[in-house]
């Protein structure tokens, strides 16, 4: 489901350390190519976690597990047009073949960059400076997830956000 028009659009990407290098998706548009980290949007009832297994999987044949958040940036279009959030996470694969035909059609093809080369493509959003830092540091400075956080309250008491709850 789109968000509505002048509403933000939800992206969820993966940094996945592959072969040596960094795994990418290669689109073409209008005769350009350019680069983006695997992944895509939220869909509604989605949580962040299965969102971002489904699109890797989907854009490059590999199945991938969330290790944990990088990055969370906006893309605001000069004139407004487009408002995209990107939620970064580091993951790592766990089984499938890197594909050379992905199931979304959006992608010309999935691609491993060594590191040194991320400055060298264009990077959407461009953050190859980001990703290059952090690689030094062995993806080590990360931001805890908390997964999808949702609760019905009790008839029996009010629940506080951020009261952990208990089951009964």
């Amino acid at each position: 489901m789109a968000a509505p028009a002048g509403s933000p659009r939800i992206r969820v990407a993966a940094v996945i350390p592959f072969e040596g290098g960094l795994l990418t998706v290669r689109h073409v548009k209008d005769g350009r190519s350019y680069h983006l980290l695997p992944g895509g949007g939220i869909e509604a009832g989605e949580s962040i976690e299965d969102a971002l297994v489904r699109e890797v999987r989907e854009e490059t044949g590999l199945h991938c597990e969330l290790v944990g958040p990088l990055f969370i940036n906006d893309s605001i279009a000069p004139d407004g047009s487009r408002h995209v959030v990107q939620l970064t996470f580091l993951a790592k694969t766990i089984g499938g073949v890197l594909t050379a035909s992905p199931r979304d059609a959006r992608v010309a093809s999935a691609q491993v960059v060594a590191l040194d080369r991320l400055s060298e493509l264009d990077l959407r959003p461009p953050m190859a400076a980001e990703l290059f830092r952090a690689a030094a540091t062995g993806f080590s400075d990360r931001a805890s997830y908390l997964g999808p956080l949702w609760s019905e309250p009790s008839d029996q008491s009010p629940t506080a956000v951020g009261t952990p709850m208990t089951e009964g």
